[in-house]
């Protein structure tokens, strides 16, 4: 794997790249409150299979630069890196696959963008559409999404999650997942991501820009035209699986598999399956 700062978007974004540089380009997104290490059981073997892989850390995370304010994280802005990454690597087209608010992007470039998108592979998101319906009519998804309300707070979400050497996000993480799927030594590596100055800010920012500023209208039907395969750990504490086939149903071209026995980090948890799966589909 190599490491390199890309300027996209006007920001500059580190990212990690594996695989032959004629392969077909492969985007690997993160979601919260990850980095690219979050896609580590994936690179090498998607690498292998003949992709360019390129997994950025998302503006506002790690390495990447992180712009000030909640309006500098709306989905558009956070999209438009992603074709801005694509126009980097010198490509028009590239495979994307996003988890948790990289799968939202990724919804997102599969809306707005499919002219850069060959294929779309989402994990543990629903579309925004399905989103929004849920949680305005369901209970059981409002409870879920509850701390989303709290990460609207001043600073208190900041210094809660920061408190004790990250001890809140340390144990939300292993609250929310298989036992043993998070390591110590995988943990010290996220404090350290969690650690960069303004990102833990930044990265909360993603979250009060969806709801101080609204998601970004959804154009026509919203559908979603480039072939789309949604992966759902059945076992997600956070997201209903109920919002799963109305989401695929949304695509033009979809397919849904869940993985029953998965939580919400279904890429950590069934790396070999959900490797299987994506290399696969983007084939």
């Amino acid at each position: 794997m190599k490491h390199r700062t890309i300027t996209a978007n006007g920001l500059r974004l580190h990212a990690v790249e594996a695989g032959p540089e004629g392969g077909p380009l492969l985007l690997l997104l993160h979601g919260f409150p990850e980095f690219w290490y979050g896609w580590r059981h994936q690179i090498a073997p998607l690498a292998a299979a003949g992709f360019r892989v390129l997994a950025p850390d998302q503006r506002g995370y790690n390495l990447s630069d992180k712009p000030k304010g909640a309006a500098s994280y709306s989905l558009d802005l956070l999209a438009r890196d992603a074709v801005a990454l694509i126009d980097a690597a010198g490509r028009e087209k590239a495979y994307v696959a996003g988890h948790d608010w990289g799968g939202a992007v990724g919804w997102w470039l599969g809306v707005h963008h499919p002219e850069r998108i060959e294929k779309l592979a989402i994990l543990n998101v629903p579309h925004p559409a399905v989103m929004l319906h849920t949680v305005k009519r369901s209970p059981a998804q409002q409870k879920r999404s509850a701390y989303i309300a709290f990460f609207q707070l001043p600073w208190l979400p900041e210094r809660v999650l920061r408190a004790r050497n990250w001890a809140a996000t340390v144990k939300a993480l292993r609250r929310t997942s298989r036992p043993g799927t998070f390591s110590d030594e995988d943990l010290a590596l996220y404090r350290e991501a969690w650690s960069q100055p303004g990102a833990i800010t930044a990265m909360l920012h993603w979250y009060r820009a969806a709801l101080r500023r609204g998601v970004p209208r959804l154009t026509g039907s919203s559908r979603v035209t480039v072939p789309t395969l949604l992966l759902w750990g059945a076992q997600d504490t956070a997201l209903l699986r109920e919002m799963a086939p109305p989401s695929i149903a949304l695509c033009d071209d979809g397919r849904l598999a869940f993985l029953e026995e998965a939580t919400h980090w279904v890429q950590h948890e069934e790396a070999g399956v959900v490797n299987a799966l994506l290399a696969d589909f983007f084939r």
